[in-house]
């Protein structure tokens, strides 16, 4: 739970009546004063930084009561000690200096703050490429890079989070636009708070040719690709086991297709969500460019003062030289004029994919490796079964008394000298090894010699 990590009045300062004072301070604290220090930085540093900042406020908007200090040099330090005592600062002791620093959950919390304080700009491309990028990744070396796929499942997670708040937060935006009375501040509101903080980066590179999401029918693919492989699947698997992010094969195995299905899902059904930010995007820019139109209040003495001047014009005693083809019987504005409205993006055609048939050929290569792969991985399994069939209602047996059959048995047989290692041990919980004189020599390897004891409670 949230609270059972932070402070009981860590939000004090954040309810309090100074609470914008409050909120931009730590944000400025956060950003420019502590951001990039690496080591804590000295009491006497941040309450010159506090005071500085306070600076630029009025009392009222500092003070939560009559008590706090309007003394500059009283009032950082009620400040300091609003903060140290919520829970935001954590003073402590270096070589004899005070130092301070933030609560480490604290500023978890406030590295979230800061992010809603810059907005929710995000950039269409980059979002694709990264998911691209590390999904190709994971599938060109499962068992390196199989890190690489939770990855690109994580980053398409966010990215369909994002585009899900983008719609909702223009609906708050525009809300907020037609309420405004005032022209101008409507105008502060549609191009800060929207376009600046709320539109996509790279929102218009989505109706050109370089539009970020040619690449979206690559990541369909990959991970369409990826779902029908096996051996992929396996391969992914194996690594999440090897690296102790799965407990086992088959939770592995289930992890890797829930993460390659979530990316086929996002990027399948991400088109609604465009088609609601699209008309909200429309609509907003109709209802700017009308208040742009009407801007200028009507003349109501322009229809007056145009007959007059006809008047004047045909009261003259020699016809005023006009251009040619001016007709006074035409208005000076038409139809190339009068506002248009964005069109409405033409649906993309889609057609089904054809279906691949593999090559036989292709298809027993396959199997062959993961043939020779199963034949060639040493298990724990394999070895326990290998020295039970070998052991029988022995207790114990030597190297030297182990034939080896054929070369399955010699890939065994070749790693029960290390069983005291392998698999981190796992294997000395039911045999113990021990080295012994003598040397093993039966024509597949010369080795000193071993002997093998199964445990009692085995």
């Amino acid at each position: 739970m949230l609270f059972t990590h932070l402070a009981d009045d860590l939000f004090r300062p954040l309810a309090s009546p100074s609470r914008a004072f409050n909120a931009a301070l730590l944000l400025h604290l956060h950003r420019r004063v502590m951001g990039a220090s690496v080591e804590p930085i000295r009491k006497s540093e941040l309450l010159a930084a506090i005071g500085d900042f306070a600076a630029g406020w009025t009392q009222a908007q500092i003070a939560d009561d009559e008590t706090t200090p309007v003394d500059p040099a009283e009032r950082r330090s009620a400040l300091y000690r609003r903060f140290t005592e919520s829970g935001w600062l954590v003073e402590r002791r270096e070589r004899y200096v005070p130092v301070v620093d933030f609560d480490p959950e604290a500023r978890l919390l406030l590295e979230e703050l800061s992010r809603l304080d810059r907005g929710e700009t995000r950039s269409y491309g980059g979002a694709v490429l990264d998911v691209l990028g590390s999904l190709e990744s994971a599938v060109a070396n499962p068992s390196d890079r199989s890190e690489a796929l939770s990855n690109a499942a994580k980053s398409a997670r966010t990215f369909l989070g994002h585009v899900r708040s983008l719609a909702g937060s223009m609906r708050k935006i525009e809300e907020r636009i037609l309420r405004e009375e005032d022209l101008r501040a409507a105008f502060r509101l549609y191009f800060e708070d929207f376009v600046e903080r709320h539109l996509i980066s790279d929102y218009r590179t989505l109706h050109t040719r370089f539009n970020p999401f040619r690449f979206r029918s690559a990541i369909v693919r990959e991970a369409g690709q990826a779902l029908r492989d096996a051996l992929l699947i396996r391969g992914l698997a194996e690594a999440l086991v090897r690296e102790g992010r799965a407990p086992d094969l088959a939770s592995a195995e289930r992890r890797v297709r829930v993460d390659l299905a979530e990316i086929l899902a996002v990027f399948e059904g991400l088109d609604r969500h465009l088609e609601a930010v699209d008309d909200i995007v429309a609509r907003l820019e109709r209802r700017i460019a009308s208040a742009v139109r009407y801007l200028d209040r009507p003349d109501s003495l322009g229809i007056e003062r145009s007959a007059a001047a006809l008047r004047a014009a045909g009261a003259a005693a020699e016809a005023p030289d006009l251009p040619a083809g001016l007709s006074l019987l035409r208005p000076p504005i038409g139809e190339a004029h009068l506002y248009t409205p964005r069109l409405r993006r033409p649906p993309i055609e889609s057609e089904p994919l054809p279906e691949i048939r593999l090559d036989p050929a292709i298809e027993a290569f396959v199997n062959a490796k993961a043939e020779f792969r199963r034949r060639t991985t040493v298990t724990p399994d394999t070895i326990a079964a290998f020295l039970e069939v070998k052991l029988g209602q022995r207790a114990a047996i030597r190297g030297s008394e182990i034939p080896v059959a054929d070369v399955d048995e010699f890939v065994i047989f070749q790693r029960l000298r290390e069983i005291d290692v392998l698999f981190d041990g796992h294997l000395m919980e039911r045999y113990a090894l021990s080295r012994t004189d003598g040397r093993v020599s039966n024509g597949w390897l010369e080795c000193p010699d071993f002997v093998v004891e199964r445990r009692p409670h085995a």
